[in-house]
């Protein structure tokens, strides 16, 4: 088996207040996977996620990027390897271009001239808004400033990217543009979202969490089959939706 892209084993963590998040997380996703992380609101999802690239630390237990530990010596490599695309795009858009923001993050690794101009162009093909390079992130739709900012991460050449609820407040035509964009690309990896229909498109295997434990973790259409599991987990698929008229994930 091949070193795991992330490797999360026997974390936990606590907020300064005491309050358990997380308790006794493994978690192994290996390169090429596509993995959604679900859960309802206060699971725990965003604290792990935030363990990913080291902006939480890990207080027991410990977390690998490709067979390398987060710690305070290693994490901006961890940063460089797993990029966060958050929910809000405008979180991480705030240069005059879009070409700029996609340039930013390679031109703090010392990137420039030609090196720089391939990466840029590279992640802006990679979600097809090459056209819109010039363009200022103010002037272009949500679904538009969503790839830009996911363009933004891919100009790092992650490891494993993550997107938190990826489809919030897309219209059905860019959901529909970003899940060809996702699927299309060439890296591992883990989509936080309670949409569980673009779960189980895209991805074939999810991980439940709960009150801060994974309480499953398997093909997605079985666990969106199993309606006790949604239910005791507080997920449901969308009222009047049949699972088998949804067709192989």
């Amino acid at each position: 088996m091949s070193t795991p892209v992330i490797a999360v084993s026997g974390l936990s963590y606590r907020y300064p207040d005491g309050t358990a998040a997380l308790s006794d997380i493994d978690i192994h996703i290996h390169a090429g996977e596509r993995v959604a992380l679900l859960g309802p609101n206060g699971a725990g999802k965003t604290t792990l996620v935030l363990h990913l690239n080291g902006i939480y630390m890990a207080q027991t237990g410990s977390v690998a990027v490709s067979g390398t530990p987060i710690s305070k010596d290693s994490v901006m490599e961890a940063r460089r390897r797993v990029g966060i695309v958050f929910q809000d795009p405008d979180d991480q858009l705030f240069m005059p271009t879009i070409a700029d923001d996609v340039a930013f993050g390679p031109q703090n690794l010392g990137l420039a001239g030609e090196e720089l101009t391939t990466r840029v162009d590279e992640a802006l093909d990679a979600v097809d808004i090459r056209d819109l390079a010039e363009r200022s992130p103010s002037h272009v739709s949500f679904g538009q400033k969503r790839r830009a900012a996911i363009a933004g991460v891919l100009a790092m050449r992650p490891d494993i990217i993550v997107l938190d609820e990826p489809t919030a407040n897309l219209d059905p035509a860019a959901r529909r543009e970003l899940t060809e964009v996702l699927d299309s690309l060439d890296v591992t990896q883990l989509i936080v979202t309670h949409d569980l229909l673009y779960a189980l498109e895209l991805c074939p295997r999810s991980i439940i969490i709960d009150d801060g434990t994974i309480v499953a973790d398997g093909p997605t259409r079985d666990l969106l089959a199993d309606t006790e599991l949604l239910a005791a987990h507080r997920l449901a698929l969308p009222f009047g939706v049949s699972l088998e008229a949804q067709g192989d994930s």
